[in-house]
């Protein structure tokens, strides 16, 4: 929903992309029907089913209230990191985009590998920045504030790549509610993705 441009990018430059997924998204019990829905668009994004990893466990609900334990998610995402050879990986900045307590959790557990020294020196850890309101939505409007971010990371797609951004995001059928379709129309997610380096290196973090 919000990487779109920059799997749509890293696809046409040829890189193995691969999909984690933590969650089933069955918080209204449709956990199975949303299982295809991801591997229908992963795959009109480029990203193939062998190469799309989805974790059920009951101690990582689909529940915007629920707090994932950092370690369990640190732990996974390291095994699929070194089950695959990552060497970079994107994720949800500390507010998440959305504000999504599971997508926060996700970008605290990854901040607590950084911090351990797991990871090998050459995989570059990257966070989706989270940008106001007015800026999320004023679609392809947004790019010259971006580029005003010198420090940052910018991925960018033309109409081409918005069509197959749109295509794939109408594959997620359960989640169209009518507020989706403005977020596909007007959204700059669709087009730039803009990016902060995370750090790597020790640091005082809370686990729980």
């Amino acid at each position: 929903m919000f990487f779109a441009p920059t799997i749509i990018r890293l696809n046409e430059l040829n890189a193995s992309v691969h999909l984690l997924c933590l969650s089933e998204g069955n918080y209204y019990n449709q956990g199975a029907q949303r299982r295809e829905e991801l591997f229908s668009s992963s795959a009109v994004l480029g990203i193939p089913a062998s190469r799309v990893t989805i974790i059920d466990h009951k101690k990582l609900p689909d529940d915007p209230k629920a707090e994932w334990s950092v370690s369990l998610v640190s732990s996974a995402v390291l095994k699929n990191i070194t089950a695959h050879a990552i060497n970079m990986v994107l994720t949800f900045d500390g507010r998440g985009v959305s504000g999504h307590a599971n997508h926060v959790a996700i970008y605290k557990a990854v901040r607590h590998l950084a911090s351990t020294g797991e990871l090998s020196k050459g995989c570059v850890l990257l966070s989706l920045e989270t940008v106001g309101l007015l800026r999320k939505y004023i679609s392809f409007l947004d790019l010259p504030f971006s580029w005003l971010l010198p420090s940052h990371l910018h991925c960018v797609v033309g109409s081409k790549g918005y069509k197959q951004a749109t295509a794939a995001m109408l594959r997620h059928r359960t989640q169209l509610l009518w507020f989706r379709y403005l977020y596909i129309t007007l959204s700059r997610y669709m087009f730039i993705n803009t990016f902060q380096t995370i750090p790597q290196g020790p640091k005082n973090l809370k686990i729980y």
